[in-house]
């Protein structure tokens, strides 16, 4: 009784923190963003690009879930937590990581390529799933109370939002050359300087995390070398809430990172000015900015499910929105930055209301599938859980890049010239793609946001299960049982 009483109550540090450890993720996740232009336009790996990254992604969302039964796993006593000293272990190592995944050396033979890209992103992917799997895991942690977990969450939007407003912004006018082009060594130097402030903001939420949910009389999972994964899997599918908020979060990646890939070649031929791509960004966070503040009330009034549902929607209208736009809007000559990129502007705010929406909730709906484990089956299993959803977010990571990239090589962007005597690909150069191919690549942006915002519907309005009145239920259940416990 002692111990509880000297916990910190819940106020604005605990919402800081947690903030700046989403803000510490995407420092060396926004570069991802730019992998795929570096390895084609730079490298020039274009013909491999889009086999090794899903090879990659396989491997990425396989590693999750070890690593996240690692962590249920390990009995031992720490100084603060376990979670949060995986997430110092990780934080260390994204200093280094992300710059591993832009190392520049374009006059390299084809197969030293390949090897440098797995090798890099595999030590990337090591350190940040170490930090990102018991980061989510926190928030179920931190606070059982639903408005709490509702403001986490809403925070953790912030923090992301922050983590990719910072690049979106500032990166474009230091990684480009006038003519347009990528600028590979300055990717390599900015991806250093990422993974160091990273790592200062990590620290921050170590330091100022207060862990308040009692977590020694539940099963936090089972010993990793009795893991298995077709019974972690099967057991997955039965939670209802986890695999609907999957599947809303593999449309959103599937959608958006498809989208991202597209949007920057975009900016670079059919609004020639690659560099205001991150101030047009910039504008689609008005909205989250705006709903964030409100999301702990309107989550409270009327729950995180039913608010959800109504950010897919707008999600959706804002891509057909951009797909339907008069074609009268588009130019017949190149360097359109006209009217269209109004609509295009518009389009998106509409798209980001909707994304502030669910972004908001939607970890800490997460936060409530670990809770709905727990109350169908006596199990937490917050590393399992949350590592699994990792695993199919990671897997859509990979296939929406890849997805956008084989539809481009298809609509015309494709290496400029055959490997040579020693096998060495040219760079891309944009400058030399056709305005016919702009146009239908605007066009496909329009498609693939669609995609994600029906994904997104499904997830959350078909498939998500915790409705507000259910979910009062389960907590009250859940709190009975921790108190007879105690």
């Amino acid at each position: 009784m002692a111990e509880i009483k000297q916990k910190r109550k819940f106020g604005m540090i605990d919402n800081l923190a947690y903030a700046a450890g989403d803000l510490g993720c995407n420092m060396s996740f926004a570069l991802k963003g730019t992998m795929a232009l570096f390895w084609t336009q730079v490298m020039g790996l274009s013909a491999w690009y889009s086999l090794l990254i899903i090879i990659l992604q396989v491997w990425d969302a396989i590693n999750d879930p070890l690593i996240g039964s690692m962590i249920d796993a390990d009995k031992r006593q720490y100084k603060r937590n376990k979670f949060l000293q995986y997430i110092w272990v990780g934080s260390i190592g994204l200093i280094v990581g992300g710059a591993c995944c832009f190392l520049p050396f374009p006059n390299a033979p084809t197969w030293a390529k390949i090897i440098i890209f797995m090798a890099g992103y595999v030590v990337w992917d090591a350190f940040y799933t170490v930090a990102n799997v018991p980061y989510g895991s926190l928030l179920s942690l931190i606070s059982d109370k639903e408005a709490d977990r509702a403001s986490l969450s809403a925070w953790r939007s912030v923090g992301s939002m922050v983590g990719n407003m910072l690049p979106m912004v500032i990166l474009p006018f230091l990684i480009y050359n006038e003519d347009k082009s990528l600028n590979g060594p300055m990717v390599f130097v900015t991806a250093l300087i990422m993974g160091v402030l990273g790592f200062i903001c990590f620290q921050f939420m170590i330091k100022k995390t207060e862990i308040r949910v009692d977590t020694q009389n539940a099963t936090t999972g089972e010993a990793f070398e009795k893991f298995n994964v077709v019974k972690a899997m099967t057991n997955f599918l039965k939670n209802r809430p986890a695999v609907g908020a999957t599947v809303a979060a593999m449309g959103m990646f599937i959608g958006m990172q498809a989208a991202t890939t597209a949007v920057s070649v975009t900016f670079q031929i059919y609004f020639q000015n690659p560099q205001i791509s991150g101030l047009v960004s910039l504008f689609s966070m008005i909205p989250i900015v705006v709903f964030t503040p409100l999301a702990r009330k309107m989550v409270t009034k009327y729950g995180k499910k039913e608010l959800s549902i109504v950010g897919s929607i707008c999600y959706v209208l804002g891509g057909l929105v951009l797909f339907a736009a008069p074609l009268g809007l588009i130019p017949v000559s190149q360097g359109n930055t006209g009217l269209d990129l109004i609509v295009y502007i518009v389009a998106q705010l509409i798209m980001a209301l909707g994304m502030g929406i669910y972004s908001t909730v939607s970890w800490a709906m997460m936060g409530d599938a670990i809770d709905y484990n727990e109350w169908k089956t006596g199990k937490r299993e917050e590393g399992t859980v949350y590592s699994l959803h990792s695993f199919f977010r990671k897997l859509a990571q990979g296939v929406g890049p890849a997805l956008a990239l084989t539809i481009m090589q298809n609509m015309g962007y494709v290496n400029n010239a055959n490997p040579d005597a020693n096998g060495v690909f040219t760079s891309i150069d944009v400058n030399l793609l056709s305005w016919d191919f702009a146009l239908e690549l605007r066009t496909l942006i329009a498609i693939l946001y669609m995609i994600a915002g029906v994904m997104m519907f499904v997830g959350l309005g078909l498939v998500y299960n915790l409705d507000k009145k259910t979910l009062a239920t389960m907590n009250a259940e859940l709190k009975a049982r921790h108190e007879a416990k105690a």
